[in-house]
C-alpha cells in the first residue's frame, strides 16, 4: 500500500518506516527537516517537508495515499504546547484524510489514557481515540506502554557509568516492548481488515518494576546501582514552577507525565487478542531480560576493544 507515516524520525517511527519498506509498501514520510531525515530516504522512503499545523502541507503529503500511520507526539524541544502541536495537528490530519478519501488510519496511543485526563499528553491521546471512534475511518488504535529503548537511557547507561538512577513515587510495573516488535505488529496490521475499528493493546510479554530492572542491569553489567529517590511533591513543585513561564510550558507538560509512571498503576494489558488477530505468538516478542543481556554484552565487548586500542596507541608513544 501507499502509506503516509507521521513521526517517522522518532524512536518507533523509524522502525515502522524500515519494516514497511522491507514488506514492500511505498512509504512517504512527512518531516519538518528533510536533511535530518536523510537516513529514511536511504532506506527507500520518500520524504516530503511539512508540518501538521499547516493544512496545505498535509494536503500535498496525502496525494495518492491509501493509509496513514500516526506515530507522532510532541517533541521535548517543541516550544509550543502539546495541545497546539498534537491536538490541532491531529485535527488537521484527519480532516484532510476525510477530504482526500483516505479511510485507513493507524494511531499510536497509550494505555490508561482515560484514567489520567489531567496529564496533557494522556488527555490529547484520549481525545484522539474518541475522535477516531466516532469517525467513519477504518482505524486501528494501538495502546502502548513504553519502549525497551527507553530503559537504556533511564537505567542501563547510568548504572554502567556509576551515575545515579532517579526514582520517584510508587514502583510502577510497566510492560516494556521492543520498538522492532511494535513495528512488526503495526506493519502486519496495515491491510488486515480484522483489526479495523478496534483498540488493541501493544505491550511487552511481562511487566517490570524499577527495582527489578535495576537488578537485571546490575546482573549483566556487574555494577552496583546508585539509586536516588525523589519525593512526589518535588516533581509537582517543579511542574508548578516551570508552568509560570511560557517558554517552559512543554517542560511542565512532560513533568506532568511523571504522575503516570509513578502512580503505582500497572501499565500492562492482555495481548492475546492482538497476537491472535495477527497470527503471532507471545514468544515472538523480545523479553526485557534478553534485551538488556544483549545490550550489555555488546557494549562491554566494545568497551573492552576500545581499551585494547588505547593500550596500543599508548605503547606507540613510549620512547623504547
Amino acid at each position: 500500500m501507499k502509506i503516509l507515516l507521521v513521526g517517522a524520525t522518532g524512536t518507533l517511527g523509524r522502525q515502522i518506516a524500515k519494516k514497511a519498506v522491507q514488506e514492500g509498501h511505498e512509504v512517504r514520510c512527512i518531516v519538518r527537516n528533510p536533511r535530518k531525515a536523510s537516513f529514511l530516504q536511504e532506506w527507500g522512503c520518500e520524504l516530503t517537508k511539512g508540518d501538521l499545523l499547516i493544512k496545505d502541507d498535509i494536503t500535498y503529503a496525502l496525494q495518492d495515499i491509501e493509509a496513514v500511520i500516526d506515530a507522532a507526539t510532541c517533541r521535548p524541544d517543541d516550544s509550543k504546547s502539546i495541545y497546539e502541536t498534537d491536538w490541532e495537528g491531529k485535527l488537521n490530519l484527519f480532516n484532510q484524510c476525510e477530504q482526500k478519501g483516505v479511510k485507513r488510519i493507524i494511531f499510536l496511543s497509550i494505555l490508561l489514557t482515560e484514567e489520567f485526563r489531567n496529564v496533557p499528553l494522556m488527555d490529547v491521546k484520549f481525545c484522539t481515540e474518541k475522535l477516531l471512534e466516532k469517525s467513519e475511518f477504518n482505524y486501528t488504535i494501538f495502546k502502548c506502554a513504553a519502549f525497551m529503548q527507553g530503559v537504556i537511557g533511564q537505567f542501563a547507561i547510568p548504572i554502567l557509568d556509576s551515575q545515579a538512577v532517579w526514582m520517584s513515587g510508587a514502583p510502577t510495573k510497566i510492560a516494556y516492548i521492543n520498538t522492532q516488535d511494535m513495528a512488526n505488529i503495526i506493519v502486519s496490521s496495515i491491510d488486515n481488515s480484522n483489526t479495523f475499528r478496534l483498540s488493541l493493546p501493544l505491550v511487552g510479554p511481562k511487566a517490570w518494576n524499577p527495582n527489578e530492572i535495576i537488578s537485571l542491569c546490575e546482573k549483566y553489567s556487574n555494577r552496583k546501582a546508585k539509586i536516588f529517590r525523589v519525593a512526589d511533591f518535588i516533581l509537582k513543585a517543579t511542574q508548578s514552577a516551570v508552568s509560570f513561564f511560557e517558554d517552559s510550558l512543554n517542560v511542565s507538560e512532560r513533568l506532568a507525565f511523571a504522575e503516570v509512571t509513578s502512580s503505582g498503576k500497572e501499565l500492562n494489558a492482555d495481548m492475546s487478542k492482538t497476537l491472535e488477530l495477527l497470527e503471532m505468538k507471545n514468544s515472538d516478542l523480545t523479553s526485557l531480560d534478553n534485551y538488556l543481556k544483549e545490550y550489555y554484552e555488546q557494549i562491554l565487548k566494545r568497551l573492552k576493544e576500545m581499551e585494547v586500542d588505547l593500550d596500543l596507541e599508548e605503547k606507540k608513544r613510549l620512547p623504547f
